[in-house]
């Protein structure tokens, strides 16, 4: 029997639902989904399995123009993204208003073939889908256009059966059991890092970033403990909260996602640490696993 295997890299500007996607596509959440913008920072694959195929989709973080190390590092990962896939899907919102130049000098000289997602359009008219369809057929010249709403599933069946037509034949490049490239200390770092932006407001997320110290999984618990990075001491002061309040709620929320991802009880243990500028210095950025 032939079979077919091949990268698919799902890409679009910050919160037009690339995360929402995947997860839907794969069937499972991989990717952490806020409504704050820039909240993937790595590329993220999720693997579908099936006996006669296997698609990779790559998650990338929204494209943007980097401001400082960190997000210098992003925009590599959304430059690796272009380079080895077979096929990208360009993932944008029906309400987007914003300049779109910064998207479209990423995308339009490649050669790769590609399909153009317009997502959210549940509140849409005809009308608003058609005008959009319109806008980037002229743009891009895609191969296919879908109005599709990620969240709620819709026309993603269609999707699926697209890009089978665009995978070459080849034998599976990950086991057919896996599901994504990353560990399980990925996954928990990352669920504790989505509590992070969904309880906090302004800089706090964006300054953030989360270190798995130990991971022990025993018989009947798993034992975790986190480092939570800020820049600096006020926005340590800020994460713990009054008498540690707002640190207790994250770690509450974390370990209940923690316990339903990994199936068990979990412990989990998390600490506050202050590393000055780290989202621009090229040392801890390497260490925390960001490309350079």
């Amino acid at each position: 029997m032939s079979h077919k295997a091949g990268f698919v890299s799902i890409i679009g500007k910050p919160n037009v639902g690339k995360s929402t996607l995947m997860n839907a596509l794969v069937g499972e959440k991989l990717s952490i989904i806020t409504p704050k913008a820039q909240t993937t920072r790595h590329r993220i694959l999720g693997i579908v399995n099936e006996e006669d195929y296997q698609i990779v989709f790559s998650d990338t973080p929204g494209i943007i123009k980097p401001r400082y190390g960190l997000q210098d590092s992003m925009m590599n990962s959304v430059k690796g993204a272009l380079t080895d896939a077979d096929l990208i899907l360009f993932v944008t919102d029906i309400n987007e208003q914003h300049d779109e130049n910064d998207v479209l000098e990423k995308i339009t000289h490649t050669s790769i073939p590609m399909i153009v997602l317009i997502n959210k359009i549940d509140n849409a008219t005809q009308e608003q889908v058609d005008e959009k369809v319109a806008y980037w057929q002229e743009q891009l010249k895609p191969k296919h256009i879908f109005a599709i709403s990620a969240l709620h599933q819709y026309n993603l069946d269609g999707i699926l059966n697209t890009v089978l037509d665009y995978v070459p034949e080849h034998a599976p490049f990950y086991d057919k059991e896996d599901l994504t490239d990353r560990n399980l200390r990925f996954f928990v770092s990352e669920i504790i890092r989505e509590k992070i932006f969904n309880n906090y407001q302004k800089e706090i997320p964006y300054s953030t970033e989360v270190i798995i110290t130990a991971f022990k999984e025993e018989e009947n618990i798993t034992r975790i403990s986190a480092e939570i990075i800020v820049e600096r001491d006020s926005q340590k002061n800020i994460l713990i909260g009054k008498g540690g309040s707002s640190l207790k709620k994250v770690g509450m929320e974390a370990r209940k996602d923690m316990e339903k991802f990994l199936g068990q009880k979990v412990f989990l243990e998390t600490f506050v640490k202050v590393l000055p500028d780290w989202r621009s210095k090229k040392n801890y950025l390497k260490s925390f696993g960001y490309d350079q």
